[in-house]
């Protein structure tokens, strides 16, 4: 499971401005000198109070200053949605001046922690480090001195964001470009997993010496294809430098425009984009945002010392609060049940009641194996002609008769086309590559290459094997892919199920399946049974296979260990999680933590998924059983299950399984991180605003920025200022 940081701390200038972003006028005619007007300044050592520990190095940050055209780029990247929402110009501009004061109070704050922690790892006095500090010439240098250098991680991190933050703009025209110069994009979608294309978090390409390796790409001298590093790996398919050069001319224009004039197109040397005053300061922005980071990762560290101390006491008594309060709020069935769709690796179920009905609760995997069109008409028709609203289910026997003939022909396909010639290209070949080793399959077709391939960037999926080929013959074309699916029936595609989960265990941990024989010789005196006197159908008629994955006596169900990926049932879960993906129909259930909860009574689900759902987490996770119904077969998947006696659900062990990634300790651990430390690091943030965002060491210029207090959200603004020849 990935962690990400736990406080942003600040909220702070980035460079998003996509194609499709409009404008307004917000600026005066005399631009360059309107947008060059510091509209702030800050300099918290005039604090009434300053931290005593901190007191040696109040004079190192001076004044600090906010311009005119940080806060109209901040507007152009976020304030938008904001007047979208109902909000004024006024009231937007005053919220997001607020945070770009509030930005440069933390970042001064954080300066002189800073520089406080630097002597005293370093084993320096604080004059020394001052004095250091102090012959830097811009406050650029400073800042990267803060951080450890211009060699240091940091910076990189905030050069990469800085330069990435930029081609992903100038690729957003491009894609407009390129989209308008091609007939052949496809438009189909197919759900993704969560987490496709994921950057792993503080990730900088390197080279072989250790040096950043991207760069921004422009199409203009200094800024070419080759001299742009890692970037290459994901530059647009169909660019070229011609293209790059027009989507960064628009970029640009965009910029210069008399709407933002965030660069001056006079003064200026527009194709050497790294020296653009504007970009310049989004540099500083990017170093602030590290600086205030690297102060909450200092702080934070000590927090996460006192949650663990004291054998884990902090951490077993939030436990055992949260399992107290669910025993009283789960006392009954009901509340129990509408608690289930909540369950997620960061909301957790530790307690269930005492089940009142037969059997349990669980979670359920569904793969949906559709009737074609035409089989679909002919079941409508059928429906008509066995219509009997007396009858149990609502149809004579002679509907669920005819029915059967038509699964018995049901032929399912890979529904993973999209995934080559949709929206977005994920599929690609898997290059010496061994079948049946490195992959399953022949075709060597595969999808998410940046998540299984480049896991050094990118995040790994979860509950997603990712060796599941692409079932069929795939033709690269000049411009899509031709694809010829294999079609499968549902014993074909029970094989499908039982391989591949033994292929990605690596363990023949699912025997062969052996459906109903007598399944497709159902007649209407074997559909119902006497139940106080009346014909009740017995829908254990409509279960053609069912079985349990095999697992070991030391790998036996433990629902502690659900996700944890060294278990087999993690393993399990997540190929047949990719099997639904591959095949399922009923894509509502790909979006899911763990499937469909399914209570232990009556649910709203079709009879027949009802009663396969229910007898198979009554054996317990691992169960699978294939159903009929009237959309066609259901292949069912038990993911997890609760206790029927009720109870507390789980037995931790902190010592034992706290640091190992997906088990319940490890993430029951990082949701009180993340919920304790953020709550205690935003009361630190308000500490610190409130005790140096004062009148002493703020100052602001109110009618600098005056003419954009006074927009107004009417046709003339909104609208793209049509009128003003914009």
């Amino acid at each position: 499971m990935s962690k990400k940081k736990l406080i942003s701390g600040v909220i702070a200038s980035t460079v998003i401005l996509s194609a499709t972003l409009g404008g307004c006028g917000l600026v005066s005619a005399n631009a360059a000198a309107d947008m060059s007007q510091v509209i702030a300044e800050i300099n918290v050592s005039n604090a009434v109070t300053l931290d005593k520990e901190l007191d040696a190095y109040k004079n190192t940050v001076g004044t600090s200053t906010v311009i005119k055209r940080e806060l109209v780029a901040y507007f152009l990247n976020t304030g938008y949605s904001y007047i979208q929402s109902g909000l004024s110009y006024e009231q937007v501009f005053t919220m997001l001046m607020n945070g770009l004061v509030e930005n440069g109070v933390l970042t001064q704050y954080a300066t002189m922690y800073l520089l406080k922690e630097k002597a005293e790892s370093e084993n320096l006095t604080a004059q020394q480090v001052i004095s250091e500090y102090e012959s830097k010439e811009t406050e650029v240098e400073k800042y990267e001195y803060l951080l450890g250098g211009k060699d240091s991680d940091d910076v990189k991190i905030a050069t990469y964001s800085l330069y990435s933050s930029l081609n992903n703009a100038i690729d957003s025209y491009e894609k407009n470009i390129l989209d308008e110069d091609s007939s052949t994009t496809g438009s189909d979608k197919r759900t993704t997993p969560g987490g496709v294309d994921t950057e792993k978090e503080n990730f900088f390409p390197v080279d072989k010496d250790g040096e950043l390796d991207y760069n921004v790409y422009t199409g203009y001298e200094g800024y070419l294809l080759p001299q742009s590093g890692a970037y290459q790996k994901d530059v647009l398919d169909g660019s070229t430098r011609s293209t790059r050069i027009r989507a960064y001319n628009s970029f640009i224009s965009s910029l210069a425009s008399s709407s933002y004039d965030l660069v001056d197109k006079k003064n200026e040397n527009l194709r050497d984009i790294l020296s653009l005053n504007y970009i310049q300061d989004e540099y500083k922005s990017q170093l602030e945002q590290r600086i205030i980071n690297k102060y909450y990762e200092i702080y934070e560290t000590e927090q996460e010392e006192f949650i663990k101390k004291d054998d884990y006491s902090f951490i077993d008594s939030t436990y055992n609060d949260i399992l107290n309060l669910q025993t009283e709020q789960y006392a009954t069935e009901s509340s129990f049940a509408s608690a289930l769709g909540d369950m997620s690796d960061s909301s957790f179920i530790l307690y269930s009641p005492d089940s009142e009905e037969t059997g349990t609760y669980g979670f359920v995997y569904n793969i949906l194996l559709p009737f074609n069109s035409s089989q679909s008409a002919q079941l409508t028709a059928m429906q008509t002609v066995y219509k009997d609203e007396k009858a149990d289910g609502g149809y004579k026997a002679d509907y669920y008769i005819a029915r059967n003939a038509l699964l018995r022909n049901i032929e399912t396909t890979d529904q993973r086309s999209a995934w080559f010639n949709g929206e977005k290209e994920y599929a690609y070949h898997k290059k010496n590559a061994v079948p049946g080793k490195d992959y399953y399959g022949d075709s060597g077709w595969l999808f998410f290459e940046n998540n299984f391939e480049n896991t050094y960037r990118y995040e790994t999926l979860e509950k997603y094997a990712g060796k599941y080929a692409y079932n069929g013959k795939v033709f690269k074309a000049e411009n899509d892919y031709v694809l010829v699916p294999e079609k499968l029936d549902i014993d074909e595609m029970l094989d499908e199920f039982m391989n591949y989960v033994n292929f990605v265990t690596g363990e023949n941990i699912v025997s062969p399946i052996t459906p109903n024989t007598n399944y497709y010789n159902l007649t209407a005196d074997s559909l119902y049974t006497k139940e106080n006197g009346k014909d009740k159908i017995n829908y254990e008629n409509f279960i053609y296979a069912e079985g349990k994955v095999n697992f070991t006596e030391d790998e036996a169900y433990n629902r502690a260990n659900v996700l944890y990926s060294e278990s087999d049932q993690y393993k399990v879960l997540s190929a047949v999680n990719e099997l639904q993906y591959a095949y399922t129909t009923d894509t509502s259930v790909l979006s899911q933590y763990l499937g469909y909860s399914v209570e232990a009574g009556k649910t709203s689900y079709i009879k027949e998924f009802e009663h396969a759902t229910h007898k198979a987490i009554n054996n317990g996770a691992g169960s699978y059983a294939v159903c009929a119904g009237d959309y066609g077969w259901h292949l069912i998947y038990v993911t997890y299950t609760f206790d029927n006696m009720g109870g507390n659900q789980y037995s931790p062990d902190w010592a034992e399984n706290i640091d190992k990634e997906g088990t319940f300790e490890n993430l029951f651990y990082e949701m009180i991180k993340k919920n304790t430390i953020s709550d205690i690091s935003t009361t630190r943030r308000t500490q610190i605003i409130t005790e140096y965002k004062t009148d002493d060491t703020v100052t602001t210029y109110k009618n600098r920025y005056q003419d954009l207090l006074d927009l107004k959200n009417d046709n003339t603004n909104t609208n793209n200022n049509n009128n003003s020849g914009n």
